[in-house]
């Protein structure tokens, strides 16, 4: 079957209007997963070590609660394989149903959590287990979402449509600061650490129901419909490490190095402002809220130019760019100067967002559609979770070592490097037929 016959657009390339209502769904539970996600960074870097894990220096307390979000990408290649099979044996609609039901759950239940003063170690235990159930849910969502509106999109905007879900993590982070900055400026820093933190989760309840109710709306992928279930791998990831393990290791690879520029920015940055450096939480806050809101603003803009010039050279000069501004973005922060930080991160997103706009579609085209929601599921998050998960781990220590944020540019840049170079082995996709 060729591409033109997928039924949801015409072979002129123009979308019709269940391509938008799917590209709205797949933003908004990208955008739902990212908010929870981002709160919980947040919180981990405000609050959290001394509510769950009192015991210690502040350090040990910060990097306690550092671990535990570092301990929900562990758990995502369990989402990857479990909703990777649903995926690709019952369809991507359901997979994205339960995932985003599941990060609700758990983004609501560190919400409603006792604190350690109260419940000694079960507190802390008990936050583990939702921080596990929210990766769990999130080794779903991404692959989930773009494999959705790229297999109703038309071949020449694919990049396009697929893009719009890579705009849910800078939004989500808006939205978690639109929700924590208000809470702590009304509750101020000792009410927030009372128990203030909690208005955040609990919020995320009316952004679930929102999401599911947009989610069921929605048709299922024709790519999927019109896949013989004889097609169909018993063991989809099995079959992809059997098939295709150089696509798989190179994907990941080319996408590692964004999650580093993402997560040190948007998560270590509002901890190590402040308490490294000294400069005011509102500042790093509105810095990065700032920079998140100019690389959701570049996404789409950026993913058209790769539907216009191809996959490989928009994310080749976003990388490059990556790897050249590293030492100058943290080397910012040393100035303490808010606007001077505000640019350099601003910079530092538009380049990321370069260089990671395009992968939503670039990812997916490396497999085929029997395998593809396992293959776009388990590159990304395996890169999200080296590249991103840890790294608010790895800085803390590189900072525990060299007191400098130079270290975080070189730390970042070197990450950025290896994308490069895998970029630059994998072939170009756009013409990639997508419907086999």
């Amino acid at each position: 079957m060729s591409e033109t016959a997928v039924p949801s657009a015409t072979a002129t390339g123009a979308p019709s209007r269940s391509v938008s209502r799917v590209a709205a769904a797949s933003l908004i539970g990208t955008t739902i997963e990212y908010y929870d996600f981002a709160v919980y960074g947040t919180a981990a870097a405000l609050v959290l070590g001394p509510a769950f894990f009192p015991t210690g220096t502040p350090a040990a307390q910060t990097l306690a609660a550092f671990l535990t979000f570092a301990g929900a990408f562990l758990a995502r290649p369990i989402g990857v394989v479990l909703f990777g099979t649903i995926g690709d044996r019952v369809g991507r609609k359901p997979a994205l149903v339960i995932s985003l039901l599941l990060m609700g759950a758990a983004t609501v239940g560190v919400g409603l959590l006792p604190t350690y003063a109260s419940a000694g170690l079960l507190a802390p235990v008990l936050l583990v287990a939702l921080r596990l159930l929210q990766g769990v849910s999130m080794g779903g969502e991404w692959g989930g979402a773009v494999l959705l509106a790229a297999e109703h999109a038309p071949a020449r905007r694919r990049a396009m449509y697929a893009s719009i879900p890579q705009a849910g993590p800078p939004l989500g982070f808006l939205l978690s600061s639109a929700a924590i900055l208000p809470t702590l400026a009304i509750a101020g820093r000792d009410g927030f650490a009372d128990g203030a933190w909690r208005i955040p989760f609990l919020l995320s309840a009316v952004l679930i129901v929102i999401g599911i109710w947009v989610r069921s709306r929605v048709e299922e992928s024709p790519v999927f419909a019109t896949t013989p279930r004889q097609a169909t791998a018993r063991f989809p990831l099995g079959t992809l490490l059997k098939e295709h393990p150089g696509r798989l290791f190179l994907g990941v690879g080319a996408a590692i190095g964004g999650s580093s520029v993402y997560y040190l920015t948007t998560v270590y940055s509002l901890k190590y402002g402040p308490s490294a450096l000294g400069i005011p939480q509102s500042t790093m806050l509105a810095a990065a809220s700032v920079a998140a809101t100019a690389g959701a603003l570049a996404t789409v803009p950026f993913a058209r130019l790769a539907d216009r010039m191809g996959r490989r050279p928009v994310m080749l000069a976003g990388l490059i760019g990556c790897v050249l501004w590293a030492l100058p973005m943290f080397g910012s922060l040393q100035t303490g100067n808010g606007l001077l930080i505000t640019g350099a991160l601003a910079i530092g997103l538009l380049l990321f967002t370069l260089s990671f706009a395009p992968i939503a579609a670039f990812l997916p085209e490396l497999f085929p559609a029997r395998l593809r929601y396992t293959g776009a599921s388990t590159t990304f998050i395996l890169a999200n979770t080296l590249g991103g998960g840890f790294a608010p781990v790895v800085a803390t220590w590189l900072n525990a070592q060299w007191a400098s944020p130079l270290v975080l540019g070189v730390y970042t840049g070197a990450l950025c490097l290896v994308s490069l170079v895998c970029v630059l082995v994998l072939p170009e996709t756009r013409e990639q037929e997508f419907s086999s």
